[in-house]
């Protein structure tokens, strides 16, 4: 499993993702998920992978190929990010139409998604989930956000503190803290963690980091998040038991 992440704000985007592939009591095995197409000073291209190993390696390998062999239609050719997110799209159904055959009668689960995020000239920066089936979808203004693989444990703190006008080092916390919060609860989610940050029409990436294992921001951001958490609950009112004892009961009919 895996958890990738991608936030885009007014003022650029964010793109975050562990690395962990298999996790178990004596096999774990971590592969990178971020990677970076960029034409510096023309685009940004930013791409997460999440699901079935080979099927996203071969794709990858399928995009690298286009514009090593200077193909006319590549991630560096294509003049919008719609359509670079359909060309994705277009490449993970190739591979699974090759292999699905072998993969039908092995009983595999070939399913993989994509995030891509970035900035074309002419465009504004725009994030886009790339669905196994070659369909996508993007985010918007009203949801600035979009998760692949295990989503459920980041999800909470993306909900509750996000929004489009967040500043742009904001929304990098948020995604640490959101990718944190999922290898407390999800073992199958761990470091190193590898993170870039984009600012709007700069089209050069010039903030990426990787935390690895022990890493000390890292271990100090889950000390204090976990010590507000606690707080916050602490301060917590307790339930008035007593006021719904009182209160009238009445019957709720569902039809």
């Amino acid at each position: 499993m895996t958890y990738c992440l991608g936030i885009v704000t007014r003022s650029g985007l964010v793109v975050a993702a562990d690395s962990r592939t298999n996790a178990g009591v004596d096999y774990i095995s971590t592969y990178q998920k971020l990677f970076d197409f960029s034409n510096p000073g023309e685009r940004v291209l930013l791409i997460c992978t999440s699901g079935n190993l080979s099927m996203t390696q071969a794709v990858l390998t399928l995009l690298r190929k286009d514009i090593q062999t200077q193909e006319e239609i590549s991630l560096h050719t294509l003049p919008t990010m719609y359509e670079i997110a359909r060309y994705i799209g277009s490449k993970t159904r190739q591979i699974q139409e090759q292999d699905k055959a072998w993969l039908k009668q092995d009983g595999i689960n070939a399913q993989a998604s994509v995030l891509v995020g970035g900035q074309i000239k002419g465009e504004d920066p725009a994030l886009y989930l790339v669905y196994s089936q070659g369909n996508c979808i993007h985010a918007t203004k009203e949801t600035p956000f979009l998760q692949i693989g295990e989503t459920k444990y980041g999800k909470p703190i993306l909900d509750r503190t996000l929004t489009f006008e967040t500043p742009l080092e904001a929304a990098a916390k948020c995604a640490l803290l959101s990718i944190d919060s999922t290898m407390k609860s999800n073992i199958s989610v761990g470091p190193p963690i590898n993170m870039v940050m984009y600012e709007t029409d700069t089209f050069v990436i010039r903030h990426q980091l990787q935390l690895r294992l022990g890493d000390p921001y890292l271990a100090k951001m889950r000390k204090l998040w976990e010590e507000y958490l606690k707080n916050a609950f602490d301060h917590m009112p307790n339930i008035d038991w007593q006021h719904y004892l009182e209160e009238p009961q009445t019957d709720v009919i569902i039809d």
